[in-house]
């Protein structure tokens, strides 16, 4: 398991089975160190629509093995915890409250 530090500080847990669920597909290859990187400086940070708990950390990434996209963190918090549930690659950002940067 490794521990990785958002972009507020807070410890956020990846665990193995986390980590090889998301390295499944085969667009994440390699992506490990732009999943840290994004929650660690992401460009926008969205709460999810379905999970008050849930924030999704965006970062753009030009020229991954599916050309020019989003990386995706989403990460569920509680007061005691935080941890990763999925990392992905998309073409645009979900809808939902931005919570940073704060407008």
């Amino acid at each position: 398991m490794k521990i990785l530090t958002d972009y507020l500080g807070r410890q956020v847990r990846l665990t193995e089975e986390r980590l090889t669920h998301i390295l499944q597909r085969p667009q994440m290859s390699g992506m490990e160190p732009a999943i840290e990187a994004t929650l660690q400086n992401p460009e926008q940070v969205r709460k999810s629509r379905t999970d008050e708990a849930v924030l999704l950390s965006y970062r753009y990434y030009t020229g991954t093995e599916v050309g020019d996209k989003w990386l995706c963190v989403v990460v569920k918090y509680s007061e005691e915890d935080a941890f990763i549930l999925t990392s992905y690659l998309t073409d645009q950002i979900k809808k939902g409250e931005q919570v940073w940067p704060q407008m």
